[in-house]
């Protein structure tokens, strides 16, 4: 599988009478794309704003964060199972519009949608305060539930990305990298005397308002599985949960998955990147032993000699991330484990909710329950309404003075356990 991934650097988004991608200025027509969103009876309004990094602007409540993409060459398309058919991706070429994002946003849905602060210190913790950002706002209709909404709103993100996407079709673009996975048999002739690893991936999938899809299907449906890594990076997996907001994985992370981008660089110098084993997160005891039985399974199928695994979200899938680590370790093969920390705001508690001797090789992406206050912004997109309900802020967090008093967990992608952020630990 060889995936070609054209990267046009978008260098600025303004409103337009015409959208048009020209000379790496994305111009939009909002009008253009409200009937894309307002074709869902459940969305009552929606409104589209710009967030530029440095600007004094505060997004909330974030929903998902999407980078446009368009499928040029190869099977499929873009979102797969979602907006596209259920071909499999991840070959040919792909086109993205680089250093931008759309976000999605709007009245909140659970308790966990988070902020994106474009300037300040909260900027410094959020990947997506570096992005150029296209903000889509919906309201939805009186008396829908809070999933029919939450799945409105998702789909809606992903119609419009794709069209946005469609923009760079015809593109030149900036950059290209090429990837390639070969089969099993290949690899390993090829690379017989590199260490064989594999990256396995934990999907947040702990049932309504706590899902992730892959080609379509609610995580919490599958049995683990083997992707080729390329996949992801056509939307084959996508976000669908309003889990808390520090460990949260957009779509956009998703999409450029750094466990996935650092491994491919590796990929046939110091290691054999052989392949991406998807798992899900679960809530009944019998599920979790289902699961990381099976993920061990495949992992001592295809040889490997290390995996690194990464978990989305914390607490309960705490107990799934350190079944898949003992057992996988006891197959015989080295895990390094990616979570985060819930320490408590003194760093002082216990950082995860389980625990084995097997983990002993464990990356963090920090501590989601320090406490950073957020300067008043200039301006909001979207509501601070219900910014004292997010995970991570309480009934004082809206200062007199404009200021949020808040844990990391606020905060998109802070903790991310992916390694899409900044923050971590010695």
């Amino acid at each position: 599988m060889k995936l070609t991934l054209g990267k046009i650097f978008i260098q600025d988004i303004v409103f337009s009478d015409e959208t048009r991608l020209e000379s790496g200025v994305l111009h939009v027509n909002p009008a253009q794309y409200e009937q894309l969103v307002l074709s869902d009876d459940k969305i009552s309004s929606v409104s589209f704003d710009i967030a530029k990094p440095g600007e004094s602007v505060r997004i909330t409540p974030v929903k998902d964060v999407i980078e446009p993409r368009v499928k040029v060459e190869g099977p499929g398309g873009i979102f797969p199972g979602m907006v596209a058919g259920v071909e499999t991706v991840g070959s040919g070429r792909t086109h993205a519009l680089s250093g931008m994002a759309l976000v999605t946003a709007g009245p909140i849905v659970g308790f966990q949608e988070g902020i994106i602060d474009m300037s300040g210190p909260g900027a410094a913790y959020t990947p997506f305060s570096q992005t150029l950002n296209l903000v889509m706002v919906c309201t939805p209709k009186d008396g829908i539930e809070a999933h029919e909404y939450e799945r409105a709103v998702r789909m809606a993100g992903f119609r419009v990305a794709a069209a946005i996407g469609e923009l760079g079709r015809d593109v030149e673009p900036d950059e290209e990298i090429e990837y390639e996975t070969l089969n099993f048999v290949e690899d390993l002739h090829l690379f017989f005397d590199l260490p064989r690893v594999g990256y396995v991936q934990m999907l947040q999938s702990q049932g309504l308002l706590h899902d992730t899809y892959v080609y379509g299907v609610d995580a919490k449906q599958i049995l683990p599985t083997i992707l080729y890594p390329t996949e992801s990076m056509d939307g084959a997996i996508v976000s669908g949960n309003c889990v808390s907001a520090c460990d949260k994985n957009p779509t956009y992370i998703h999409q450029n998955n750094s466990v996935i981008a650092d491994l491919y660089a590796e990929h046939g110098k110091t290691l054999n990147f052989v392949a991406h084993i998807i798992t899900n997160e679960n809530v009944y005891l019998a599920d979790k032993e289902r699961s990381s039985n099976q993920t061990a399974k495949l992992c001592r199928m295809l040889g490997l000699d290390g995996v690194i695994i990464s978990q989305e979200g914390f607490g309960n899938p705490d107990t799934d991330l350190i079944m898949n680590c003992k057992k996988i370790e006891a197959e015989g093969v080295k895990t390094v484990i990616i979570t985060d920390e819930y320490a408590g705001r003194d760093g002082k508690s216990q950082s995860l909710a389980d625990a084995d001797v097997a983990a002993d090789a464990v990356v963090t992406g920090g501590n989601a329950n320090q406490v950073i206050t957020l300067p008043k912004m200039d301006k909001v997109i979207g509501t601070l309404d219900y910014v004292n309900k997010i995970a991570g802020a309480s009934v004082d967090t809206l200062q007199e003075d404009g200021s949020l008093v808040v844990e990391l967990q606020v905060i998109t992608g802070a903790t991310n356990e992916t390694g899409f952020n900044k923050l971590s630990a010695r």
